[in-house]
C-alpha cells in the first residue's frame, strides 16, 4: 500500500517543549514501510537495499541531531530527532547503530549495548551505546531485568514503541558475546560470555535479551568495513565526506602503522554491503525472537588482514607491525546455520576478494 511520505521537522530540539517535539501525521503507515533508528552508514546501506524491494514504501530515519538531515531527505528518508514523539508505528524496525567514530576504533565497529533505568513506572528504557530506545510496553513484563545505570540521563530514544508488532524488529549486535578466546571454532549454537565476566559483553547481552522478550530478532555482526576508493555505492548511496572515509581495522591499523597488538589474533570481518543485505533479508523473513550472525566465513589472523592490504598495492601507505604479545586471542567465525535458512550469501565472500575489486 503505498503512502505519501510522513514530514517530520528536524531543526533542533534545544529549547524545544515537549508539545513542539510532539508529532502528528494523518498519513497512512504502509504495510513495508521501514523505521531505522541510526540511519549512518549501515542504515542508508539498509535503506537502499528495502526500497529497491519494496519501492512504495516509506522510510523513517531517527537520528541524535539534526546535522544530516538534509542528506537524508535528499535520499527519500523522512528524518526525525531523538525525543520527537509520533502517533505513527512501523511494521518493520531496525535499531542500526553506527559504528564508533573514536580515533581508538580498531575493528569492533559492530559492538553496541544497552544499558538501562526504571524511570517511573511502568516505563522503561534500554540505552544502546550512542542512543535511547524506549521500550516501556503492556506487552512485555520488563520488571525483572537488572537494568544498568546510563550516565546520560537527558537523550532518550523512542523506538521498539514504534514498532506496531507486525512485520519485524531487528537490533544489530555484534559477535562479542561468544564465549571464545582462544582463536577456536565459534558458531550460532556456542555458548555466550556469561553475565558479570564482562561488561562489554553484559550490556549487549541484557539488550538482546529485551529484544527478544519483545519480539525482536537479533543480528550478531562481525567486524564491518568499506571502501569508497572505487565504488558505486557513493553513487547510490548519500554519503557527507566524513561517512564516505574507509573504515574497518584495517584502515585504523594502516593508520597507525605500528600497533601493539598480538599479530596472531583471529578477527572476523563482513562488507557493510553485506551486512545491510543480510538485515533485510531477516527483515523480510518476519520471525519472531531468532538470533543470527553475520560474517564472511573467512576468518583472519591480524596479520593475514594486514599482509593482505600490504601486498594489495592499492593503499598509499605500508603497515609495519603488530608488537603485542599477551593481548586475548578471538575466535573463527562461521555462519553457515544462518545461511542455509535464511537463503544468504554474501556479495563479498572474503576480505581478499573485496581487495580485489578496489
Amino acid at each position: 500500500m503505498a503512502t505519501s511520505p510522513l514530514q517530520v521537522s528536524g531543526s533542533t530540539t534545544i529549547g524545544a517543549t515537549k508539545e513542539e517535539l510532539k508529532v502528528s501525521s494523518s498519513s497512512l503507515v504502509g504495510e513495508n514501510d521501514l523505521l531505522i533508528v541510526g540511519p549512518g552508514v549501515l542504515g542508508r546501506l539498509v535503506a537502499q537495499k528495502w526500497r529497491q524491494e519494496h519501492p512504495e514504501c516509506q522510510i523513517r530515519g531517527q537520528t541524535v541531531t539534526a546535522d544530516h538531515h538534509e542528506e537524508l531527505i535528499e535520499m527519500g528518508i523522512n528524518p526525525s530527532l531523538k525525543g520527537t514523539e509520533t502517533t505513527n508505528k512501523f511494521p518493520y524496525v531496525i535499531f542500526c547503530a553506527p559504528p564508533s567514530r573514536s580515533p581508538n576504533y580498531a575493528g569492533d565497529v559492530s559492538t553496541i549495548g544497552c544499558v538501562a533505568k526504571q524511570i517511573s513506572p511502568p516505563k522503561v528504557v534500554w540505552v544502546p551505546a550512542m542512543y535511547v530506545v524506549s521500550v516501556g510496553d503492556s506487552r512485555v513484563d520488563l520488571s525483572k531485568w537488572d537494568w544498568l545505570q546510563i550516565r546520560d540521563e537527558d537523550h532518550w530514544w523512542e523506538a521498539a514503541l514504534s514498532w506496531n508488532g507486525e512485520g519485524s524488529f531487528l537490533f544489530t549486535s555484534s559477535s562479542a558475546p561468544y564465549d571464545c578466546n582462544d582463536n577456536g571454532e565459534c558458531d550460532e549454537d556456542t555458548p555466550v560470555v556469561p553475565i558479570g565476566r564482562s561488561p562489554r559483553t553484559d550490556v549487549l547481552l541484557k539488550a538482546e535479551k529485551v529484544v527478544l522478550e519483545f519480539g525482536g530478532c537479533v543480528v550478531r555482526l562481525a567486524g564491518l568495513y568499506i571502501s569508497f576508493m572505487k565504488s558505486n555505492i557513493q553513487d547510490n548511496i548519500d554519503l557527507n565526506n566524513a561517512y564516505k572515509a574507509d573504515r574497518g581495522a584495517h584502515t585504523y591499523w594502516l593508520g597507525k602503522g605500528i600497533v601493539e597488538m598480538r599479530p596472531d589474533h583471529i578477527l572476523n570481518l563482513i562488507h557493510y554491503e553485506d551486512a545491510a543485505s543480510l538485515a533485510v533479508t531477516i527483515l523480510n523473513k518476519r520471525l519472531r525472537g531468532r538470533i543470527f550472525l553475520g560474517c564472511d566465513n573467512h576468518p583472519l589472523s591480524r596479520q593475514e588482514v594486514m599482509d593482505l592490504v600490504n601486498k594489495s598495492g592499492k593503499f598509499s601507505k605500508k603497515f609495519e607491525a603488530f608488537t603485542g604479545v599477551d593481548d586475548p586471542l578471538g575466535k573463527k567465525l562461521n555462519n553457515t546455520k544462518t545461511r542455509q535458512e535464511l537463503g544468504w550469501e554474501p556479495k563479498y565472500p572474503s576480505f581478499a576478494h573485496f581487495l580485489e575489486t578496489l
